[in-house]
């Protein structure tokens, strides 16, 4: 998977993760977004949230990440609105293991001269 700057969708309820492509884009579209083909990344968790199903659009069909944990749980947030939005880097966090609401990367820095 390509993990540009693409709209990251973390959809906010576990879903049973025996869907695949047409559920998912059904939900997806019904849920979170009407417009399916618009590069943005549409991501799914189970209750016990140790999976995770991760729906996107490449160039002419849909592609499905599924990631199934041996022996941990992904931080997914306790409480959010019908979904949250993060970034790509946030998204590689959460795959990670880590907690994305409690980190955060180096700040950007702009400079007009450096010498």
């Amino acid at each position: 998977m390509i993990l540009t700057d693409a709209t990251v969708l973390i959809y906010n309820k576990p879903v049973d993760m025996r869907k695949a492509i047409n559920g998912l884009s059904e939900l997806a579209s019904k849920e979170l977004d009407k417009e399916l083909t618009g590069g943005k990344i549409f991501v799914f968790w189970n209750r016990s949230k140790d999976k995770i199903k991760i729906l996107y659009w490449h160039i002419n069909g849909f592609c499905l990440l599924y990631k199934r944990l041996e022996k941990q749980k992904f931080n997914i947030p306790k409480v959010m609105p019908n979904h949250i939005s993060v970034t790509s880097k946030e998204l590689r966090w959460l795959l990670d293991g880590l907690d994305f609401n409690n980190l955060s990367g180096h700040k950007e820095l702009g400079y007009e001269y450096f010498y």
